[in-house]
């Protein structure tokens, strides 16, 4: 096994420090990230406030740090929305006969003409905005990508010399897919969540910027950056500094996850 990269160490001390501030907001930036100051309106970076305080005079690191929570929680829940109906269709094709197999990824395949976030702008306009309905949403577009992904690795599996033993055993298809299959796919799995986690909290912050997800003064990244962005020409760090933590999250989750990807492939 080779050494880690200098770039994923790095990626690994964000990620650190982002799991850290979820669940230990307090602990990184003590204050209530809702409560206003108005005599401390629109400062510029500093000792007190290393990353500028807003329009009301609330800290925006304490903002950025008590919302990594919800941004990662979004992430999560979304990717493992998209994953868990990949994982039926794709299941669905890969084992199943030429006639399901053909229908379901027909049906993947029309959904993955359309863009991801296009997908997740519709089913917004249907059910209404929100956190819940957009972290569902991201997780519905995601999913169609995953499902091909896990189809084909299926079809890898499918004839795999311990498939065949456990046929010959006895056991149940159920059986087959929960204790056999799917522990043997649980490395590419794994890798699948990692690469899907940035997306997904790049898709809702998306939606929280356009007002469709969490919504001013809510301490959630996207909603953070869309109430800078009027501030944008005269304060810029309003905007700069959720943006930056939106991007780090997302390059770090990516580069770890290339880093697991191709570990497992030379395994």
């Amino acid at each position: 096994m080779r050494r880690p990269r200098p770039l994923e160490l790095i990626a690994a001390a964000v990620l650190l420090f982002l799991v850290l501030a979820a669940l230990f907001p307090s602990l990184l930036a003590p204050g209530d990230p809702l409560a206003i100051h108005p005599a401390e309106s629109f400062l510029a970076p500093s000792w007190a406030h290393p990353f500028g305080t807003d329009e009301s005079g609330r800290g925006i690191y304490t903002r950025i740090v008590h919302g990594a929570g919800p941004s990662l929680v979004i992430g999560l829940s979304a990717t493992a929305i998209g994953i868990g109906l990949a994982l039926v269709l794709g299941l669905a094709a890969g084992l199943g006969p030429r006639w399901l197999d053909f229908g379901t990824t027909r049906f993947v395949e029309v959904l993955f003409a359309f863009p991801g976030l296009l997908l997740a702008l519709l089913f917004i306009v249907i059910y209404g905005p929100g956190v819940v309905t957009s972290t569902i949403a991201v997780g519905l577009s995601t999913a169609p990508g995953y499902a091909r992904i896990i189809r084909s690795q299926v079809l890898l599996v499918r004839r795999a010399p311990y498939l065949e033993a456990a046929r010959v055993l006895g056991r149940g298809p159920a059986v087959r897919v929960f204790r056999t299959l799917l522990p043997n796919l649980a490395g590419s799995l794994f890798v699948l969540v990692t690469l899907g986690i940035g997306q997904s909290i790049v898709w809702a912050s998306s939606l929280s910027y356009l007002g469709l997800g969490a919504v001013p003064p809510a301490a959630e990244w996207g909603a953070m950056l869309s109430a800078g962005r009027t501030y944008v020409a005269s304060f810029w760090w309003m905007s700069f500094f959720p943006g930056l933590f939106i991007v780090l999250s997302a390059v770090s989750t990516t580069l770890i996850g290339r880093s697991l990807q191709n570990r497992v492939r030379s395994a």
